[in-house]
């Protein structure tokens, strides 16, 4: 390992930024082509012909929701690796995990070719992918919030969170683009090369990410390390160094971990309501064209690409906090407008719909790399905020489409009961949001070495 006990020259934000944007845009890219095939095709690729469509739909959904199973178990062991060797050499491991599995996931058999092993094989591919994006996220926010400048951590801090939005432009329109070749294209062969195109992609971030500087806050935490292996009483007195940080993180900082799961739900699960479930429901439940709504979506990835750096910007200015505040409560006046325009057909109701309801929901994503490195000292900030975003996933995200196909089921296939449970989740994200502003004052006032501000993060990391 080099040593990086001596001061160096920072390397650029728009650089680390870049580096944090394109891996989480492959990762999520990946992420979302499976979210999209689970909704229109895996239940008839890959569950039997005979089974009742209501059952395939739940299962294709469950596919989905076992990789958010291994995505806390993914921020622990990333983020563990991320605290005490460097951030760097976790989003190389675990974008090659995304992509080799994604990869394969191309290449699977279908149900007709070898039966329930087919499903299987699904599964398992589905949990490495799970893993992976479980260690993938905290690296790549904070490669990019801990290189920011004074004042821009917020902003920077956003460019991770654009992947999602790279990602699903990129995956909704990839399958926009097989669509064109009809369902018997589409359902026999197009659906694989969203998947099998992956790899392209992947080469790309790796050439980006390889050639990175790992992060400045590694350069101090290898110091106390190495204080410490001396037997330096300084490192031992600050105990800047954790040799197992979810332990730490899971003693000191359990209320912020808690609070910043339901804070993060509408961001998480929220998302694949108004994604996945709603894709689902327009094509199954309201008969509409696939086509018509994988390009309203696409429209809304681009959108939300657009206005989360602005807003992001906006969070540096007037605080982070106040801009998720404003977009959680923009979600709530919006969750059943948003599926009860689908009722109508409209085409132009259903894409202003879909725009309106992305914007307020980046408001959601830019600020929130920022306001979670705000709650956990630099030495676990890599295991405590992916803890807190992967349970979040887990609890939230990883069950939204299957949880909001039953409750719609239980009231005949009306809308109503997801976007209410949206709207409880989105009020519930307003008091978590501002308790993680108050619990990051208190530990101040308490005197304790907490993590630094937003605006500060960059400086004193």
């Amino acid at each position: 390992m080099p040593d990086r006990t001596t001061p160096r020259s920072p390397q650029s934000p728009f650089r680390t930024a870049f580096a944090a944007l394109s891996g989480t845009s492959i990762e999520w890219y990946d992420f979302y082509a499976f979210a999209t095939a689970a909704a229109i095709v895996f239940d008839d690729v890959f569950f039997p012909a005979d089974m009742p469509a209501s059952l395939k739909t739940i299962s294709a959904f469950a596919t989905f929701a076992v990789g958010f199973l291994l995505r806390p178990l993914g921020g622990i062991v990333f983020g563990h690796i991320g605290d005490r060797v460097g951030r760097k050499k976790t989003l190389v491991i675990t974008l090659l995990m995304m992509g080799i599995a994604s990869f394969a996931i191309g290449l699977l058999p279908t149900y007709e070719q070898v039966g329930v092993l087919s499903p299987i094989l699904l599964i398992l591919l589905r949990l490495i992918q799970g893993l992976a994006i479980g260690g993938e996220w905290g690296g790549a926010v904070l490669i990019a919030v801990e290189n920011a400048p004074k004042g821009k951590a917020t902003f920077f801090g956003s460019f991770a969170q654009l992947g999602s939005s790279v990602g699903a432009l990129l995956s909704t329109g990839m399958f926009s683009l097989m669509n064109l070749f009809g369902d018997a294209a589409f359902n026999n062969w197009g659906w694989r090369v969203p998947f099998l195109a992956s790899s392209v992609l992947v080469v790309i971030g790796l050439v980006v990410r390889t050639k990175l500087e790992d992060s400045p806050v590694m350069d101090e935490i290898r110091a106390e390390q190495k204080k410490n292996e001396d037997g330096g009483a300084q490192g031992k007195k600050q105990g800047a160094v954790s040799k197992l940080p979810v332990a730490e993180v899971l003693r000191k900082d359990w209320k912020t971990v808690l609070v910043g799961v339901f804070a993060l739900a509408t961001a998480t699960g929220g998302y694949y309501v108004v994604t996945s479930y709603l894709l689902s429901y327009g094509t199954d439940d309201q008969h509409l064209s696939e086509s018509m709504l994988l390009n309203g979506l696409t429209l809304a990835a681009f959108l939300e690409l657009l206005v989360t750096p602005f807003l992001a910007l906006l969070g540096d200015r007037i605080g982070a906090h106040k801009v998720v505040v404003a977009g959680l409560a923009g979600v709530v006046l919006l969750s059943i407008p948003q599926f009860m325009v689908m009722d109508t057909g409209n085409v132009v109701l259903i894409y202003l719909s879909m725009l309106a309801m992305r914007f307020v929901m980046s408001a959601l994503y830019g600020p929130m790399a920022a306001i979670l490195a705000d709650g956990f000292a630099p030495h676990v900030r890599y295991t405590g905020i992916s803890l807190s975003y992967q349970v979040c996933n887990l609890v939230f995200a990883g069950f939204a489409p299957v949880t909001a196909v039953w409750l719609s089921s239980l009231a005949g296939g009306a809308y109503w009961p997801p976007a209410t449970a949206l709207m409880v989740v989105s009020v519930l994200g307003i008091w978590c949001t501002l308790r993680l502003r108050t619990y990051h004052r208190q530990r101040v006032a308490a005197g304790a070495a907490p993590a630094p501000a937003p605006e500060q993060v960059a400086v004193s990391a």
